[in-house]
């Protein structure tokens, strides 16, 4: 099956010890009308410098004034996506090949607003002994159920697993102010929707090292905070899915 175009959206910030690797990797999957876009958030490394260097016509690089965060980043990246079909990119990870292929045949086949696939984690930090969640396939029309195990932090949604149509923006953006982590907010909307897929496959190696800001510990305070966030991203989605 002939493959769509897709853009790519990808936030960036110090990120030189991995980003040449996972740009590579999307470059290697990209085809004509597909876009890279990346934006970086003030790095103070070599990253900017890395991303210059492939002088590929797919990269559209932009730099922030000043610092806005990953969320926020992410945010400002979806909102640059011109094609149908955005998937999100972290810096630190490697695109397992067919990746894009295999996402938009998902996508398109379920006729849903957002697939979300499995990773293989690659543990650069030996006294990292995290387990990762699973998606099962057999939970993706459990919306109701998906929900509450994003309340309770049992949730195996991942940004960078995320294939997006582009109708979904619709609805996810702009981002609430409040929210910490764009990847639930985005798997909530897609939920409440009822309309997303869960494809078992692994779609890129996640390299789990200390820098991932999806697996610093928070405390008691902050969990507490996280709920009552959580439940104001429910009342917000449901005003702006009933407009």
């Amino acid at each position: 099956m002939k493959r769509a175009p897709v853009s790519v959206c990808m936030a960036s910030y110090n990120g030189a010890k991995y980003i040449e690797k996972q740009i590579e990797s999307i470059l290697d999957q990209l085809r004509l009308g597909d876009e890279l876009i990346i934006v970086d958030d003030c790095s103070t490394d070599d990253t900017v410098n890395i991303i210059k260097k492939f002088n590929s016509d797919f990269i559209k690089l932009f730099k922030n004034e000043k610092n806005i965060g990953y969320v926020r980043n992410f945010e400002k990246a979806l909102g640059l996506a011109k094609n149908q079909y955005i998937c999100l990119a972290d810096q630190d990870d490697v695109w397992i090949d067919g990746r894009l292929q295999k996402l938009e045949e998902k996508i398109k086949k379920e006729n849903v607003f957002l697939v979300a696939s499995n990773f293989d984690p690659s543990f650069q930090d030996s006294k990292n002994d995290k387990i990762f969640l699973k998606l099962k396939i057999e939970n993706s029309t459990e919306y109701l159920g998906n929900i509450i195990r994003i309340f309770k932090g049992k949730s195996a949604y991942y940004g960078c697993t995320m294939m997006m149509n582009k109708e979904l923006l619709k609805f996810i953006l702009p981002f609430p102010k409040y929210i910490e982590a764009h990847d639930l907010w985005i798997a909530m909307n897609a939920n409440l929707l009822r309309s997303i897929h869960h494809l078992y496959d692994d779609t890129l190696i996640y390299n789990v090292h200390q820098n991932n800001t999806s697996l610093k510990k928070r405390s008691f305070l902050k969990k507490i905070k996280a709920r009552y966030y959580f439940c104001q991203a429910l009342i917000d989605i449901l005003k702006r899915i009933n407009k």
